[in-house]
């Protein structure tokens, strides 16, 4: 494993920031695309002589209703990655995990694509420049709505909006949200449990 893992220490290097070029626009959010991340790592995979197997495997497939009512399919996949050195023969897996909801035929696709995205992110530690956890907008909200919860300020009754999972305050930007995607007011937490997001 020597040879292979002085080859990886090269790709990690190479690869060890990728910036977010993608937008959502629904959302309002950056996020590094799929498209980059693989271009990215495939340059510096390839340049190494390492080459890359994916073996794609569905976990778990389910219909679920969307925030109008209608149907789509929610997928869960598992994908394993097996990097070989051409040169020596080691190889070493990486293993990731993705979901995806398409009202069409395209859950497996993305629960693929984030699979692969995000193995290949944590695997080589491949930073994005920031931290998921540390959204000062949603820290800044939440915050808000700690205060108005306990000033007794806040929403239509006098009080700010709770998770109807775990009973946490919620701002009404992150209920708004919620109640349009899943139906019901959900805090950033049971909204990352809900979409099984890896």
């Amino acid at each position: 494993m020597q040879k292979i893992a002085s080859k990886l220490i090269q790709v990690m290097a190479e690869c060890s920031q990728i910036p977010k070029n993608g937008v959502n626009d629904f959302h309002h959010y950056k996020y590094a695309t799929s498209a980059d991340v693989l271009e990215k790592v495939n340059s510096a995979l390839v340049k190494h002589k390492l080459a890359s197997v994916v073996m794609p495997e569905v976990l778990q497939a389910s219909e679920v209703l969307n925030s109008k009512g209608n149907a789509e399919q929610r997928v869960t996949v598992r994908v394993a990655i097996t990097l070989v050195d051409a040169e020596s023969g080691e190889s070493v897996l990486l293993v990731g995990l993705g979901s995806g909801q398409d009202v069409g035929d395209k859950a497996v696709m993305k629960a693929q694509t984030a699979a692969i995205k995000y193995a290949y992110l944590m695997s080589l530690a491949i930073s994005t420049n920031d931290d998921p956890e540390a959204d000062s907008r949603t820290d800044e909200g939440m915050s808000s709505a700690l205060g108005q919860a306990k000033s007794g300020g806040g929403g239509g009754a006098g009080k700010a909006a709770r998770c109807s999972d775990c009973d946490m305050p919620i701002t009404p930007g992150v209920e708004k949200v919620s109640v349009n995607k899943f139906g019901r007011p959900l805090c950033m937490k049971c909204q990352k449990n809900q979409q099984g997001v890896a």
